[in-house]
């Protein structure tokens, strides 16, 4: 069955800061059937969860730092407010990724989060950028290497755009991990981590083979970190191009 799309809020930042409620009135029009948060600027997580449900919205995963530490009951708290059941650790800085040690030290504190979110319920997902795999140590690109230390149980929010720019071809990667990727981040553009991207559609991804690997995926989130256009419009074109091509499924309203 062809996987709802959905929409990660950061894409829509600045605007959502500035009203909430409007914005996200938009997306709904659109046809998105889902959102990805990502903190809650201009909102609260009780406000946001209103929202959501009055406009028929699900909360497709939630973007949060790790429930750990100090920050434990916060997370777990905000994702039962939203109704969600899958929480991203969305960044890790390359700086950590320079050495077996450090890359070691990230997996245990991903899969101890792991653990934290079984235990509630909950499916945990680690998002990569591009120098997961462009880096590498000893001949071995990073995120094998994570592959190599993080729990089976720990899954990953493939975000194809920064594979892509990582030097990896995402149908590749997507063939590899199978189920364990579930949740994908769509964007497009040149391929260049110093360059703005593009409404999906309008760069340079290929992506019929990445379509026809994407089988196993729950959700297809778009996220477009910065746009040289108008954002809403680039959302907006987004949604149209995966829906059109049949890769998504959208909702009308």
């Amino acid at each position: 069955m062809t996987a709802p799309i959905a929409v990660q809020l950061y894409s829509l930042r600045e605007s959502l800061a500035k009203n909430f409620d409007g914005v996200i009135r938009r997306v709904a029009a659109m046809g998105y059937v889902g959102v990805e948060t990502a903190g809650f600027d201009g909102t609260t997580p009780q406000a946001a969860a209103r929202l959501f449900a009055d406009l028929d919205l699900k909360v497709s995963s939630a973007h949060s730092g790790l429930p750990l530490g100090d920050s434990k009951n916060q997370v777990l708290d905000t994702l039962s407010i939203l109704g969600c059941k899958s929480l991203v650790c969305p960044y890790f800085p390359p700086d950590q990724f320079t050495t077996l040690d450090s890359v070691k030290h990230i997996c245990d504190q991903l899969n101890q989060a792991d653990e934290v979110a079984r235990a509630n319920g909950l499916t945990f997902f680690y998002h990569n950028h591009w120098w997961e795999y462009r880096e590498r140590l000893d001949g071995t690109p990073v995120y094998q290497v994570m592959l190599q230390h993080l729990a089976p149980t720990v899954r990953l929010e493939i975000d194809t755009y920064w594979v892509k720019t990582g030097g990896v071809e995402p149908s590749a990667v997507l063939r590899e991990l199978g189920p364990r990727a579930s949740l994908l981040h769509i964007k497009d553009g040149p391929t260049d981590e110093n360059q703005p991207m593009t409404a999906v559609g309008d760069g340079i991804m290929d992506w019929p083979p990445i379509m026809a690997e994407a089988g196993s995926a729950d959700w297809l989130i778009v996220e477009i970190d910065r746009c040289a256009t108008d954002m809403l419009e680039a959302v907006s074109r987004s949604y149209h191009f995966l829906v059109g091509k049949g890769y998504a499924r959208g909702q009308s309203r």
